[in-house]
């Protein structure tokens, strides 16, 4: 119980350092840093991160590579490695080396039944942390965000995505292009890549993008989401067109979605119109418009084109008690 108090003390002590005025923090933080217990370590680069303390770049990197040392016993979970990691992004650090190490470490631990890797976080945070580091060329950085795209670890991959994605440069987004063509890959890291390309190619790489929803699956999905979410006239007409194709229920509810997020005029008027004229995709259009938090003037128009039909009003009222945070973000 006596260690169990002094862990418990230690962590208490660090966050009083919160209270304290910013030179009083520095000499704590430096000594939590050479502990040898990864939580405590983890916990002080994070304080470390929070305070913005350049001042202790060195003792984070001489800590970070202590932590490499039999990894496994050192550093359980990653936890310290992560932190620091964290910390060093936060803190501009411009060693690509650092984030080189950390790219590439595997740390094998066991689990019921066997092993498995727990450095799966260090990894994407120091592939999007390699990005500033000035020291690289384009070229070599694309070159090692490229060797992520095969981690068997799919939020690595889609966090090196997300990486190749802040490059910017038409390489990279052509690096984009074949990842998405060559396919094959979960469905959140193709959207992943087809929200890169977006991005940094604008609303003139949605005809190409379009070929994406031909598939009509998870990852068509992806690609819907990812157009919807240019909020641009030809997002909209775009799934528009994908809609006036599709004959799977499931696949025109998903397109119906999308098209209320591009947040257009027009994209409201066409939900409203399915509603006006009953059509069998009216119910779709109330959860689509619902989903997208709409403005209380699109609601005021909805209810009262539901009024006096029992199907539509029943289902605007469904919708009205179902959650739809998930898609908020588009």
């Amino acid at each position: 119980m006596a260690g169990k108090r002094s862990f418990e003390d230690q962590i208490a002590d660090l966050e009083a350092l919160r209270q304290r005025p910013p030179e009083d923090r520095i000499e704590p933080l430096r000594k939590a840093l050479e502990h040898r217990n990864n939580f405590i370590v983890a916990k002080a680069a994070d304080l470390v991160r929070e305070f913005s303390m350049a001042q202790l770049v060195p003792e984070l990197l001489i800590t970070f590579d202590r932590f490499f040392e039999n990894p496994v016993k050192t550093d359980p979970q990653c936890w310290a490695k992560n932190a620091i990691s964290r910390a060093l992004a936060a803190l501009a650090h411009q060693e690509a080396d650092t984030f080189l190490r950390g790219m590439r470490h595997i740390q094998m631990e066991p689990v019921w039944g066997g092993r498995s890797d727990t450095a799966g976080t260090l990894r994407a945070t120091c592939a999007l942390a390699l990005v500033p580091c000035r020291s690289l060329s384009e070229a070599d950085l694309l070159a090692h965000l490229l060797e992520l795209l095969g981690d068997k670890d799919k939020t690595v991959r889609a966090e090196a995505v997300r990486a190749i994605e802040q490059v910017g440069s038409t390489s990279a987004s052509l690096l984009l292009r074949l990842r998405a063509v060559v396919g094959a890959d979960e469905p959140e890291v193709l959207g992943a890549c087809y929200s890169g390309i977006l991005r940094i190619e604008g609303v003139g790489a949605i005809p190409w993008m379009g070929r994406f929803l031909a598939t009509a699956d998870d990852s068509a999905a992806e690609a819907a989401l990812a157009i919807a979410g240019t909020h641009s006239p030809e997002g909209f007409h775009a799934l528009r067109e994908s809609f006036g194709k599709a004959d799977d229920p499931w696949w025109r509810s998903v397109l119906l979605s999308a098209i209320s997020l591009t947040r257009q005029d027009e994209a409201l008027e066409f939900l409203l119109d399915l509603v006006r004229t009953e059509s069998l995709d009216a119910e779709a259009a109330i959860e689509a418009l619902l989903r997208s938090v709409p403005s209380q003037e699109a609601i005021k128009r909805l209810e009262k084109l539901v009024a006096g039909n029992p199907r539509l009003e029943r289902s605007l009222a469904a919708q009205r008690k179902a959650p739809h945070d998930w898609l908020r973000q588009a």
